[in-house]
């Protein structure tokens, strides 16, 4: 009976396939005769569920579920289709300001829903969410399966209303759970002070790599530290979870003594090199403060830094994301993230899911306030103006 009703729809199938067959071809050919039968059963798929299904659909709402099908087919994390609310959710990242709990979040390798790190002073900041925590749960809802832009659109919402999450912590084996009143989040870039106990010593905090706001902001507070006379320079990228590869090129060439800045490895194995775009502005002695929630664009300022020698890397091993993706419109309300690329630090390390290990190990002990990863760095950087001084004289 079944083969008979497939036969019956052999006039439908003309005339489906027939605009199919077309709409394929306007994509780029992607479908050749090789692949036939795959159209065939595409074309019978169709009209089964436009014909068979208790369920009505729109012919819209199918093509959207094959595209987003073909992105997941990928297998990859970091690949999402971007429907018209994933979409708003990405210009809300840009613009750097929303309503939500102040957690930057990826996937693991497990593809579990990872803390990156929490943003400080935020909701997850103050209820002592840390980076490497699991979220298991949104308000009752499973993460296992769960997107990026999906489990950001449910932790985001009106400030002053509340998100409630399971977690994971796996450092410790054991799971508990913790409710979040969302509040206006506002992500600087960039900020910068001199250390009042240690005079001479200058440190700059890198938030994201924006690139709207990152590079304006570094600008103003080196200005800051210039004209209090830094002699020395901490640049903490702890808990940065990236942003624009551009941005980070950018800002790799105030502080590396030559390029290259990082190498793009583009499909087919064809290479780029991106070079510096400044010259060198800081040519102090320099460490970067680096954890496991350092990654993607903060991983490519680390990874130049230490494979130029340009300074100390201080703190734990990166989190260890060397991809970069690349967001194609579809139209003005819906696109494609998708993974095109991959990067190795100047001397051709891969770091995808292997992280950097930085120069000197410091960890940072739970239970304290004391941050032994900074306390560390300007040990080292008194220790190298010491000497400075000392050949100076």
């Amino acid at each position: 009976m079944e083969v008979d009703g497939l036969k019956s729809l052999s006039v439908k199938l003309t005339a489906v396939g027939l605009i199919l067959v077309l709409l394929v071809a306007g994509l780029g050919g992607l479908f050749v005769w090789a692949n036939k039968n795959h159209l065939d059963n595409l074309v019978k798929t169709y009209v089964l569920i436009k014909t068979k299904s208790l369920n009505r659909v729109s012919t819209a709402t199918l093509i959207e579920g094959a595209i987003k099908g073909m992105v997941d087919a990928l297998g990859d994390p970091y690949s999402v289709y971007l429907d018209r609310t994933a979409f708003q959710e990405l210009n809300l990242q840009i613009e750097g300001a929303f309503g939500g709990i102040g957690v930057e979040i990826d996937l693991n390798k497990d593809k579990q829903l990872v803390v990156v790190a929490p943003l400080p002073g935020t909701p997850a900041d103050r209820a002592g969410i840390k980076s490497g925590d699991i979220i298991a749960e949104i308000n009752g809802k499973d993460t296992a399966q769960m997107s990026l832009i999906e489990a950001a659109g449910l932790l985001r919402g009106t400030p002053g209303s509340s998100v409630s999450l399971k977690i994971w912590r796996p450092q410790e084996n054991r799971y508990f759970k913790v409710s979040l009143r969302r509040q206006q989040i506002q992500v600087p870039s960039v900020t910068g002070r001199m250390l009042p106990d240690h005079p001479g010593i200058g440190y700059l905090q890198v938030m994201q790599f924006n690139q709207m706001s990152t590079i304006p902001q570094l600008n103003r507070e080196l200005a800051r530290i210039e004209k209090a006379g830094y002699r020395g320079l901490i640049l903490d990228l702890r808990g940065n979870p990236g942003g624009d590869l551009q941005t980070a090129v950018e800002l790799a060439s105030y502080f590396i003594k030559r390029g290259p800045v990082v190498r793009i490895v583009h499909r087919g194995g064809v290479e780029d090199v991106l070079q510096p775009v400044y010259s060198r502005r800081v040519k102090a002695p320099l460490v970067v403060l680096v954890n496991e929630g350092s990654a993607s664009a903060s991983e490519i300022v680390a990874g130049a830094i230490k494979d130029t020698k340009s300074g100390t890397l201080v703190g734990t091993r990166t989190f260890g994301k060397g991809l970069v993706q690349t967001v194609f419109n579809l139209d003005r309300n819906v696109g494609v993230k998708l993974t095109t690329d991959k990067y190795l630090t100047p001397n051709g390390h891969d770091i995808n899911k292997r992280g950097i290990e930085p120069d000197v190990v410091v960890k940072q002990p739970g239970g304290t306030e004391r941050d032994v990863q900074l306390e560390k760095g300007v040990q080292i950087l008194e220790e190298q103006l010491g000497v400075a001084a000392e050949k100076a004289a």
